[in-house]
């Protein structure tokens, strides 16, 4: 019922920017925060950025090129990449944590978009 469609990946020289975007569709939920991960091909998944109550954590590895915003009516969260690296290079999920008021209590959800593939050429 809840879905994260990702989009703008994908072939950016290296220096270049993009802008990642994830819409959160579905019924009966509060979104909590939200994130951005990634993972590179033989590494694990890792941290990019994420987002809950105005607050914003970044990994160090992008602080000062990366930016997570959102649209809140939209249910949209944003990354806007700049200065990119090739080692930038990994497929992004955006991740989700809901809640919803169910059997007059709160259960929390964690969703996942499909992954967009992000290529950085040097």
């Amino acid at each position: 019922q809840v879905q994260l469609v990702e989009s703008g990946g994908g072939l950016v020289q290296a220096g270049g920017s993009l802008r990642l975007s994830c819409a959160v569709s579905g019924s009966s939920f509060v979104i909590d925060g939200m994130g951005w991960y990634r993972q590179a091909p033989g590494k694990q998944r890792e941290l990019v950025a994420t987002t809950s109550g105005g607050s914003t954590n970044y990994a160090d590895s992008v602080k000062g090129r990366f930016t997570i915003s959102t649209d809140n009516a939209k249910n949209t969260v944003y990354l806007q990449m700049n200065s990119l690296k090739p080692e930038d290079t990994a497929v992004y999920y955006c991740n989700a944590k809901l809640r919803k008021w169910q059997l007059r209590t709160w259960h929390e959800y964690d969703y996942w978009g499909q992954g967009t593939q992000v290529t950085v050429s040097s």
